[in-house]
């Protein structure tokens, strides 16, 4: 580790670089080579780690495109970008995660593989390292309770297109220290992210709020309210948003967002969230938006 090696991260990040910081990103997807990016720009030195080979091909091929963009937008300077990519190594183990201060896991929304995860990062991670996951829904305190240490298991949900958004959610589980909030909200702020601390409540905020507005408009939808292009129109253009509900779902990943509403359904129990048959029936197709070419539009094959 660059600097004075009796100097831990949580007391180093406030006056050094974000190179004094070892992360590992868990899972190779859209979030997670989202997260690895944005790490790697803001100077950490990062592992990105997925079980498969293919997945972390392409995780790469995104985040040099990405930078690229960067670089064409006067972002970044080429030299910085290449620096960036030089910052990122990559494995298919999780013994990769064994010298990082921070892991975020960003594998998909199913409880049991997360849970799963974390209970193998407990015996392989530093026993002072911060284990988070990027969860869109699933309870920190039953992740935490899948470890050793949920004093130091936080919830950092980022947002998509990780690089462009400046939201992280920090959620705090019942047994989630002080310290491991403190540190969480400072790394979002040195990446240029803006933490807001939520409770560890079935959604957080934003898909409490966001999921339900998604599968009602899948409901307008079903039930011919409208075609998909007017809805996605009245949204932007009645209520000011950048993109519309059923873009926006093709976006995150339809299959992502039935997880979510199912998650919302089962642990608060009220009918209000009940996903909307015709998202299962997409999801049962393959249809899964910009990911698989289709969902609610169409998509050539570089969406």
């Amino acid at each position: 580790m660059d600097g004075d090696p009796a100097e831990g991260p949580r007391d180093a990040l406030g006056s050094a670089p974000l190179s004094f910081v070892r992360v590992a990103v868990v899972g190779a997807g859209t979030m997670g080579n989202g997260i690895a990016h944005v790490f790697a720009v803001g100077g950490a030195r990062v592992s990105l780690i997925d079980s498969s080979g293919a997945a972390i091909e392409g995780a790469l091929a995104t985040i040099g495109r990405n930078l690229e963009r960067q670089v064409g937008k006067g972002v970044l300077t080429a030299d910085e970008r290449e620096a960036a990519l030089g910052r990122i190594e990559t494995a298919t183990d999780l013994e990769a995660a064994g010298s990082a201060e921070l892991v975020v896991e960003a594998v998909p929304e199913v409880e049991s593989l997360k849970r799963e995860i974390f209970a193998n990062l407990d015996g392989i991670a530093p026993l002072d390292a911060i284990l988070a996951s990027n969860t869109s829904s699933i309870s920190i305190t039953k992740i935490g309770a899948a470890t050793s240490r949920p004093e130091q298991v936080v919830g950092m949900h980022f947002m998509n297109p990780v690089p462009v958004m400046k939201l992280v959610e920090v959620i705090r589980g019942l047994a989630t220290a002080d310290e491991t909030v403190r540190f969480t909200s400072d790394l979002a702020r040195a990446l240029g992210k803006v933490p807001v601390e939520v409770r560890d409540f079935p959604g957080f905020v934003s898909n409490r709020v966001l999921a339900p507005m998604i599968n009602e408009a899948i409901y307008a939808l079903m039930e011919g309210v409208a075609d998909a292009e007017s809805i996605d129109e009245v949204m932007r253009l009645g209520m000011n948003h950048p993109l519309g509900p059923l873009a926006l779902a093709d976006l995150i990943g339809l299959d992502t967002c039935l997880h979510i509403i199912e998650v919302l359904h089962r642990e608060l129990g009220d009918d209000r969230y009940r996903p909307c048959p015709l998202l299962r029936q997409y999801v049962a197709a393959g249809w899964l938006g910009r990911k698989s070419g289709r969902g609610f539009h169409s998509y050539g094959r570089d969406a």
